[in-house]
């Protein structure tokens, strides 16, 4: 399993940014924060050089696994080109791919991923159950 994860920085019980990191080399990133440089998307400075050198990269390593992971795949990861055409590589691949996907977003990557690939959508009812139902989908994909 290669790919990417994504998480809150939170600090005093508020989120200050998000962080990145490697889920194949453990190599973390800052990608985003109320404080800093790079393009704002709402509240959130963008860094491009951590999205792509960490997320861009991680995601193209992940060809030579089974199992691509990104963790996710939304308004903020879908500014970078880079991390954008990591992702076109991947959907090209016959990869098996497990990817997050913001509800709302309507680039025309989201728009092709919603168009090409199974969805299941994440509420309160169903999120305990949907861990074990993918892994098993994985387990019987890849065996």
């Amino acid at each position: 399993m290669g790919g990417i994860q994504t998480a809150e920085i939170r600090k005093e019980g508020h989120r200050e940014g998000f962080s990145i990191r490697d889920l194949a080399t453990g190599k973390t990133g800052i990608f985003s924060r109320v404080k800093g440089s790079g393009p704002r998307l709402g509240k959130y400075h963008i860094n491009l050089e951590s999205l792509e050198s960490v997320g861009g990269s991680a995601i193209r390593d992940a060809l030579a696994c089974d199992l691509v992971v990104i963790d996710e795949i939304g308004p903020m990861e879908l500014i970078s080109g880079s991390f954008v055409s990591a992702v076109e590589e991947v959907l090209e691949s016959d990869k098996s791919i497990l990817a997050v996907l913001h509800h709302s977003s309507r680039h025309p990557l989201a728009q092709r991923i919603r168009k090409g690939f199974e969805l299941l959508k994440v509420d309160k009812d169903n999120r305990d159950e949907l861990p074990g139902k993918i892994s098993n989908r994985f387990l019987r994909e890849l065996d």
